[in-house]
């Protein structure tokens, strides 16, 4: 039971790990990245207006903005630790045959 948890866990986040944010998710809106108007005299974008709310308004993020903010969190946090995961669960299958 806990074996095939932990095998649906790495594979989740295996798959949140390789899409590929070019390719896939900005085709579907999902990239992180944001454009931002650009003032044409210097190629800098414009200044955003100081937010005098400070943090309370970060409670209106929306479910999509938070997916968006955790595959992009997972791709950049899990890669070094799920080769190692990939390697350990990869040899345990070969030796015992899990």
């Amino acid at each position: 039971m806990f074996g095939t948890i932990l095998y649906v866990a790495l594979l989740l986040i295996n798959a949140m790990a390789v899409l590929s944010e070019d390719r896939f998710l900005a085709r579907i809106g999902w990239s992180s990245v944001q454009a931002q108007p650009v003032n044409p005299a210097f190629g800098q974008p414009y200044a955003q207006p100081y937010d005098q709310t400070a943090y309370p308004g970060a409670q209106d993020v929306s479910m999509k903005e938070r997916l968006i903010n955790l595959i992009s969190a997972v791709r950049t946090l899990m890669r070094i630790p799920l080769i190692g995961l990939n390697i350990v669960i990869i040899v345990y299958e070969l030796i015992l045959g899990g």
